[in-house]
């Protein structure tokens, strides 16, 4: 703990408890750190409504906790529709809701109980699909007034923790899915066992993720070093000087070109290597192509990265400079109340003098401010003074390089 919070322990944390044992764990560990240094501990239960008993085990992890001296809250998720990837959407829903919970009580992290064990089987179930350094590198333990998430115990064992549990005399619920093999984590934790007599096991693994991590670390450097020098950012308009770019290694390219996707769509995960690589191929040799809702525009000398077009066609906010527009522009028509923020399009570009630099196909995905049909400004091209406009520090290319 000393450690993730950088000396800087805050008044009060969140612990994240199902109840079972690892978290429950964690729990107890927290409130006896805390108890010393006069922090508060909220334990957070996310009641997902998908079993029965959810309830029970709620209620019992409210007691442990109030036993502990932590306040506790339980968050209910009733958005499943039935589609998708249900563990998927279980795991979004469960984060945004103690996110939310966050930061309408001002506490500035959340504590998880994944363990040596966890980080084990996600570095095995990243191998399992291919995964490169960033994927390798796995869950990090994060730090304090850097990460919303921070990892305790990511390096004890689960033994080791219901070991202790059980010294506490602490009751700890099982999930029955641990021992589920239609689910992937539970087949890897049982081929782990199979590993361990070749020196292959949850420490040995943990190992690698740490060494990854490194990697990725001197990695992004090397990209962030490299963006410097090649990479232009107008705030949402990305120009990549090719000449250059055709110099570097291709994992720096592959990184630089991911980073670009990332900023613009806002996509939390970067796309398939095979489809990154293949459209890296094209821009090298002077042709565009589309990715993950971007455009690759290509001129002399230079590669344009821009929102594609269709990925924002009929995205609307009200212009109050309260909502992100498609999680980048936040804008404010103070003069003009009901003014909306939707993309510039064919319509909105027959209203304005395009700077003789850009490609037509590159504004097309601009913010443009109307009322109704009428444009009434876009930033950077029309009509400035009636807008305040701000960039999200998350889309940056420059600045967010290192955090993405």
């Amino acid at each position: 703990m000393t450690r993730l919070l950088a000396g800087q322990p805050p008044d009060r944390l969140a612990v994240a408890v199902s109840g079972g044992g690892d978290s429950l764990a964690l729990l107890g560990l927290a409130c006896a750190w805390a108890a010393e240094r006069g922090c508060r501990i909220h334990a957070l239960t996310v009641d997902h409504g998908l079993r029965p008993e959810a309830g029970d085990e709620a209620l019992l992890v409210a007691r442990e906790a109030m036993r502990m001296g932590a306040q506790h809250d339980t968050l209910r998720w009733t958005g499943w529709d039935g589609k998708g990837n249900l563990q998927a959407a279980a795991r979004e829903a469960r984060y945004g809701l103690m996110r939310e919970f966050c930061a309408r009580q001002g506490i500035g992290a959340i504590l998880l109980g994944h363990t040596l064990d966890d980080q084990a089987e996600t570095v095995l179930m990243r191998l399992a699909r291919g995964s490169g350094v960033d994927g390798l590198s796995a869950m990090a333990e994060g730090r304090f007034g850097q990460d919303a998430i921070l990892r305790p115990v990511l390096g004890e064992a689960r033994a080791d923790l219901r070991i202790w549990l059980s010294r506490q005399g602490m009751r700890w619920i099982e999930d029955p899915t641990n021992d589920d093999p239609r689910y992937d984590r539970v087949r890897v934790r049982r081929l782990l066992t199979q590993l361990a007599p070749f020196g292959i096991d949850a420490s040995r693994l943990a190992e690698t993720a740490k060494a990854m991590a490194r990697a990725r670390q001197a990695l992004t450097a090397r990209a962030a070093d490299v963006a410097q020098a090649i990479v232009t950012d107008r705030h949402g308009l990305l120009i990549f000087d090719r000449d250059r770019l055709s110099g570097v290694e291709e994992e720096t390219r592959l990184r630089l070109l991911a980073h670009g996707l990332a900023c613009l769509s806002g996509a939390r995960y970067r796309p398939r290597l095979a489809s990154l690589s293949g459209v890296l191929g094209n821009v090298l040799a002077g042709q565009g192509g589309t990715l993950q809702g971007c455009r690759f525009l290509p001129g002399r000398g230079r590669v344009l990265i821009v929102r594609e077009f269709r990925a924002v066609d009929g995205v609307a906010v009200p212009a109050d400079g309260r909502v992100f527009w498609d999680g980048r522009w936040r804008i404010s028509a103070p003069h003009h109340p009901g003014a909306t923020i939707r993309a510039l399009g064919e319509a909105g570009l027959a209203r304005i003098a395009r700077p003789a630099l850009l490609p037509h196909a590159a504004l097309l995905s601009w913010p443009g401010v109307w009322a109704g049909d009428r444009l009434l400004a876009a930033p950077d091209l029309f009509n400035t003074g009636e807008i305040t406009c701000e960039y999200a520090a998350s889309a940056g290319f420059h600045a967010a390089i290192k955090s993405h």
